[in-house]
């Protein structure tokens, strides 16, 4: 299995990452998490690499200590991660936000002719690049391909189960229309106790881990 996740900046692209790979890890995988985000050096993996590794986890990124001080270059990816289609087992990819990030998969050796490879786009309707049907629309078809939507419309820790029906019915709607898979719908665990009802797409209930990786 590879899978890559893509979205614009605060879509939780990175948390889906994380929380993705720890769910395949608990089914006994061998999983392999790889930090592909050079847009935005000081918020993505590399803060939580050791923590993750803890886990079970495979994490190619460079380490906090690895990386602090170097300026610039601390946006560089660990070289390992471009032969990350040579680990053992399952492959998860964080890719840096926006159009220009997602196309750092180029950098990954064999990416895109993997049969296996998914890319994952990942819309947060509560961001203004993604606030309405026609900027959903337009985010996603500027990805080119795209293979499923993960719906994580939130406010941190300010989203309630309303807000975030609200709009994922939204990007529902455009994936309908653009004909794209939903693969889940994400949800806080802390919102697990407050839904009444089943949904009809699976939800995911996922962990925050990216409040502590700001450096």
């Amino acid at each position: 299995m590879v899978e890559a996740y893509v979205g614009e900046y605060a879509s939780g692209k990175s948390e889906m990452a994380i929380n993705r790979a720890l769910e395949l890890k608990k089914q006994g995988r061998n999983v392999t998490l790889v930090d592909l985000d050079t847009v935005e050096p000081f918020y993505t993996l590399r803060t939580l690499k050791n923590q993750l590794e803890k886990k079970g986890l495979k994490v190619l990124a460079f380490s906090r200590e690895q990386s602090f001080g170097l300026g610039e270059t601390g946006a560089m990816l660990n070289p390992a991660a471009r032969w990350a289609l040579w680990q053992e087992g399952d492959i998860i990819m964080d890719v840096g936000y926006g159009v220009l990030g997602a196309q750092t998969l180029n950098l990954v050796e064999g990416a895109y002719d993997s049969p296996e490879l998914k890319i994952m786009a990942v819309v947060n309707y509560s961001r203004p690049m993604t606030g309405n049907r026609e900027r959903i629309k337009k985010y996603i078809n500027s990805l080119g391909r795209v293979d499923a939507i993960v719906a994580n419309t939130h406010m941190g820790d300010e989203s309630t189960v309303d807000l975030i029906k609200e709009g994922n019915r939204e990007i529902f709607a455009v994936a309908a229309e653009l004909g794209i898979p939903i693969f889940f719908q994400a949800l806080d665990e802390k919102l697990r106790d407050a839904l009444e009802e089943s949904w009809e797409i699976p939800v995911k209930f996922i962990k925050r881990f990216m409040p502590a990786a700001i450096w």
